[in-house]
């Protein structure tokens, strides 16, 4: 699969969730191409990796678009609706979700953010709400998933405020998993998602099934989830090279 925004290569996934024609602004055509390929994803497919073009992760929604409606309510319903769908989509996806996080994510840029697995930045990288800014509360998930990665009450804060957070700060509070150069961000971030892909995905579905229920269950139910999900890892095929692997003091082949 290849096109402008939706490309798969060495079993990743890879979104172009923003481009420079579009101002860095959110491009609906790669969101959608994006949920068309979650949708049906290709059992080929090892990781996703969510990434800019431009000068920016992803800087907002098209404001001037909003302006420009006839009815900005209609208008941006319609754009939340596809926004929505696409997170769904990767938090339901079975493979670890990367984001390549250069420049500015701001608005849904920074939901994007949340809605990854594993976020990496680079020193001059920024966040921020951007919503109240213009009058909007969030869209994208910002504010179910930002209280669960710093904390409701900080989580208030950012958005109400509407924070801007440098990388350092991104980092210590958990939205970024890490720093690399700003000019190494995109490889970086491309040479993770390729070794994931290429790492025992069965346990990395459990693992993401397992954090997904844990969410509702409680700690004696999730004890269950653990106890069943470990017992069916060890008699899978990555479980099984994984230990002889280990034993028999060799790199592990999940593929």
């Amino acid at each position: 699969m290849s096109s402008e925004y939706v490309e798969t290569v060495d079993g990743v996934l890879q979104i172009t969730i923003a481009t420079p024609g579009n101002g860095t602004s959110l491009d609906f055509t790669g969101v959608n191409a994006g949920s068309a390929a979650l949708r049906d994803l290709d059992p080929g497919i090892g990781a996703i990796l969510l990434r800019g073009t431009g000068g920016n992760f992803c800087a907002g929604g098209d404001v001037r678009g909003f302006a420009a409606a006839e009815d900005r309510g209609a208008h941006i319903r319609g754009l939340a609706t596809h926004l929505h769908e696409f997170v769904r989509l990767l938090d339901a996806a079975p493979v670890p979700v990367v984001a390549a996080v250069h420049g500015w994510a701001a608005g849904a840029g920074m939901s994007l953010v949340l809605a990854a697995d594993i976020a990496l930045g680079g020193p001059k990288t920024k966040l921020r709400p951007a919503y109240p800014g213009i009058g909007l509360s969030p869209d994208g998930g910002m504010s179910w998933t930002l209280p669960r990665v710093v904390g409701v009450g900080r989580a208030q804060e950012i958005l109400l405020t509407d924070a801007v957070l440098s990388a350092d700060e991104a980092v210590r509070i958990g939205i970024l998993s890490r720093l690399v150069p700003d000019e190494e961000v995109y490889n970086e971030a491309i040479r993770l998602a390729r070794t994931l892909a290429a790492g025992p995905r069965s346990a990395y579905a459990t693992i993401k099934s397992l954090l997904l229920n844990s969410r509702t269950a409680s700690l004696s139910d999730q004890l269950d989830s653990e106890t069943e999900a470990i017992a069916a890892s060890a008699n899978s095929p990555a479980g099984r090279e994984g230990v002889d692997a280990f034993v028999e003091k060799r790199r592990p082949n999940f593929s």
